[in-house]
């Protein structure tokens, strides 16, 4: 099976090293400093699992690793209207897509089925840019439930968690999701795939969608977050109003907000990765962790004041970070 990981930030590489791991013949497409320490020393992974070393094959060309079977899409969902001419080496007819993105997929109204089936989102697809670089037909779901951090180039600290959950569009139980679990399994990670991945889809949003631009806004941790008894009761209400949009979509998600509230919290003094990406100086991706509910709020009529409010906020913060 031939991988490629366009995007082997702490993510990409964390994966790539454990399919190498496995037997996958694995491509890491990265630049700077991180490709130029994967490529003298492979990726190390330091975990409370166990630490290890990969070597697989890692370049900034794509034209150099050629189609692949899969492509693990590791980038920030704000490139992927633009990265249509690294993709594009990377793929034949049946390559897969598997986008490993926080928030709402541009994907999720694809066969969707109901009244909205194959309604296009404009936070997350403006204009159709996405959707005419990633083929949705292409797409796998990806969850990730797994937290790392580069911690140097060429070095991955995993803090926590190892499931990376898949799913179609249809919902169907297909084969490259099939093939492709059980090669994440074999590699150390755990790989479900899930009938029905928008149910997870929104369990990790539920977190995503309050943390990540708190955690921005106040320069916090998730245990300082979760500590201050103001910000944890403005998640909590968060969590309440996303949760109203999920259930007016049909989704489940299956965990009270208390104990959404108490793993985060477990997790300790981890950054998101907006903030994270606000540190270094990066665009944030909180268009589909916050617009695209408030998008979802207005087409299914659920009312959502403090996304609102903490979206126009956030909104701002990530316009003066990219000027």
């Amino acid at each position: 099976m031939k991988v490629a990981v366009l995007g082997a930030g702490a993510i990409g590489a964390y994966v790539g090293a454990a399919l190498h791991r496995a037997g996958a013949d694995v491509h890491l497409i990265a630049r700077g400093p991180h490709l130029a320490a994967m490529r003298r020393h492979g990726v190390r992974v330091v975990s409370p699992r166990g630490d290890f070393t990969a070597h697989p094959h890692a370049t900034d060309d794509p034209a150099e690793v050629g189609p692949v079977d899969h492509v693990f899409l590791g980038l920030k969902a704000t490139a992927y209207a633009a990265c249509g001419p690294l993709i594009a080496p990377l793929l034949h007819e049946r390559t897969t897509v598997v986008a490993a993105q926080n928030g709402i997929p541009w994907w999720y109204f694809h066969r969707h089925g109901g009244p909205h089936d194959g309604h296009r989102l404009e936070s997350v697809d403006p204009g159709g840019a996405v959707s005419a670089v990633l083929a949705p037909e292409r797409a796998v779901g990806c969850v990730v439930y797994a937290a790392t951090e580069l911690q140097a180039p060429g070095v991955v600290r995993h803090v926590e968690g190892t499931r990376f959950s898949l799913g179609e569009p249809d919902r169907s139980v297909s084969a490259r999701c099939r093939e492709l679990s059980g090669a994440m399994q074999a590699g150390g990670l755990k790989c479900p795939v899930e009938p029905d991945l928008r149910n997870d889809i929104w369990l990790k949003l539920l977190g995503n969608i309050s943390f990540n631009p708190i955690s921005a806004l106040a320069r916090a941790t998730m245990r300082q977050m979760c500590r201050h008894g103001g910000t944890r009761r403005v998640i909590e209400t968060m969590m309440r109003e996303t949760l109203s949009v999920a259930e007016a979509l049909g989704c489940e998600v299956g965990v009270s907000i208390e104990r959404r509230l108490a793993g985060a919290e477990r997790v300790g003094d981890h950054r998101t990765s907006t903030l994270q990406d606000l540190e270094r100086g990066k665009p944030l991706e909180l268009d589909v962790l916050l617009a695209a509910v408030v998008e979802l709020a207005e087409i299914t009529g659920v009312e959502v004041p403090t996304l609102r409010t903490v979206h126009a906020i956030s909104d701002l913060l990530a316009l003066r970070s990219a000027a």
